[in-house]
């Protein structure tokens, strides 16, 4: 089965939810509703809404009452897109100007908090007080990871365990939520709950040290962007960590960015160095431990074809291209 017929197999269903996320972003203020919908309009996979659906696949599922949790986990990942592209003085999104760079930084972090309000909202259709608790630590926690990148920002001196804590935090966890709180929704049983929440975690690793590697390695016409923009920003990622360690890379490093302070003319010479050091490997070979950890998280799992879904979609998110 290949990506895009599990996504034709649920999109009756995607499509309610992108109707749903449209309708939630229909604010009586007129820039308000702009840029929101600007970003909606820009598209994305809508991973987290597909993991919504398939993990309520396990149980007794109803297009009704899964669109609940879908609707607003998308809204929050879009609020939290807003709200870094501001931190990062980010120009580009998915090809498209971000919200801060067609309007300015007031505008997008309103609209961010507009977002992540309508998200809340929505969720309060939710019957399950345990989702809404679950649902409250994620964001707690993504915020704290927001935190500390701002923290790291051009720290040559961090540890692996800092940067995979950073990543659980932004990124790997509201994708496990996505996965638990889509069997919450439909009944599933808690311990298959809980192994969707595993496989929804380490899936989200294996992404974003998969997006990680691709700053390097992507064009910027693939990612949306000009490649080298975590470099730019100050973010350190698993393949610059890991080029580091080699003390004469990391004297080169220190001279150039001593020299220019990290100027985009700098950073072609230590994209250079870090391609050939290894780091893009040791990234690469990472993102398949955590790749393998999902894949055994659904072992336990009912063979119905949404087990299957989720297989070949961590399998894409650990060997896409851009």
């Amino acid at each position: 089965m290949k990506l895009r017929d599990i996504y034709s197999n649920l999109s009756n269903d995607i499509q309610k939810v992108e109707k749903e996320l449209e309708q939630s972003l229909q604010a009586k203020q007129p820039v308000l509703k702009q840029a929101s919908l600007h970003l909606l309009k820009a598209g994305g996979k809508r991973i987290r809404p597909v993991f919504v659906l398939l993990a309520g696949k396990f149980g007794d599922y109803n297009i009704e009452e899964i669109k609940k949790v879908a609707v607003p986990l998308e809204l929050i990942h879009m609020a939290s897109l807003v709200h870094d592209d501001v931190i990062d003085d980010a120009e580009m999104r998915r090809g498209r100007k971000t919200i801060k760079a067609k309007w300015d930084n007031r505008i997008a972090m309103y609209t961010g908090d507009y977002i992540l309000a309508r998200a809340l909202s929505v969720i309060t259709d939710l019957q399950q007080e345990k989702g809404h608790q679950i649902l409250s630590r994620a964001i707690r926690e993504m915020t704290i990871g927001e935190i500390e990148q701002i923290r790291d920002q051009y720290n040559w001196d961090q540890h692996l365990y800092h940067y995979l804590k950073r990543i659980k935090r932004k990124t790997a966890l509201l994708i496990a939520v996505s996965c638990h709180l889509g069997a919450l929704s439909t009944n599933v049983k808690e311990k298959y709950a809980w192994a969707l929440y595993r496989f929804g975690y380490n899936v989200g690793m294996s992404f974003q040290i998969t997006d990680d590697i691709l700053d390097f390695t992507g064009t910027e016409k693939q990612l949306g962007k000009p490649a080298g923009s975590d470099l730019l920003q100050g973010n350190l990622t698993l393949p610059a960590l890991y080029a580091i360690q080699d003390p004469l890379v990391r004297e080169k490093v220190d001279q150039i960015t001593k020299e220019s302070q990290l100027k985009e003319e700098a950073i072609e010479e230590i994209l250079t160095l870090i391609r050939r050091s290894g780091g893009i490997e040791y990234a690469d070979q990472c993102s398949k431990r955590y790749l393998k950890r999902a894949f055994d998280a659904l072992e336990i799992l009912p063979d119905i074809d949404a087990k299957q879904s989720l297989f070949e979609i961590a399998k894409y998110i650990g060997t896409r291209k851009y």
